[in-house]
């Protein structure tokens, strides 16, 4: 794999002050997490500070756990409260209870090349589905029913923004069944969303 300029970084002996501040953030937005010993690879992968994501709010949580930066995980919750839970209530009358990640933090390249992808950094979540009060599960899927699609595509749309990277069903084969939503570093702030 081609190592990235976050690679081989040393961790810092104190925890920096954006991560700290971060971390109440995330407190303040009634997140649930822990804190997991740093992760690094021969390969160039690096997470010096990450989370195991167990809530995104006191309403709404994540299944499985998600390792992942503070960050991501900070964006995400906000997203979940913000977007998706209001989302979930106009589109399909129901509120939103877990998240359902396909992947978090895992050290391996993109897909079909040699870079690193933005999960050796905990820096993407997958999403693959959501579970709502009445039992409903909506999975992200190539051609769901009219009802969810709508849903789906709102939620699709408004994560361009907050995310720095958003692909899903349509962008290509291997974004079929997840929406993987990304804080990517891009020249300018710029986006990338299909």
């Amino acid at each position: 794999m081609l190592p990235d300029k976050r690679s081989y970084v040393a961790r810092p002996a104190t925890m920096p002050i954006e991560e700290t501040a971060c971390r109440t953030r995330l407190k303040v937005l009634g997140a649930e997490f822990e804190e997991q010993a740093p992760q690094s690879d021969a390969d160039g992968c690096a997470l010096p500070f990450p989370l195991k994501l167990k809530r995104l709010s006191r309403s709404i949580d994540i299944e499985p756990d998600a390792i992942i930066n503070c960050a991501t995980a900070e964006t995400s919750a906000r997203f979940a409260t913000e977007v998706i839970a209001p989302a979930a209530r106009t589109e399909l009358g129901e509120a939103l209870t877990v998240v359902g990640q396909a992947s978090a933090y895992v050290c391996r390249p993109r897909n079909g090349t040699r870079k690193l992808s933005e999960h050796a950094f905990g820096n993407a979540l997958d999403i693959a589905r959501f579970t709502l009060t009445g039992g409903t599960s909506v999975e992200v899927e190539p051609a769901p029913p009219e009802k969810n699609a709508k849903f789906l595509d709102a939620i699709r749309k408004a994560a361009c923004g907050p995310f720095k990277t958003v692909l899903g069903p349509g962008s290509d084969a291997d974004h079929a069944r997840h929406l993987h939503i990304d804080l990517a570093p891009r020249k300018n702030g710029g986006t990338f969303c299909q």
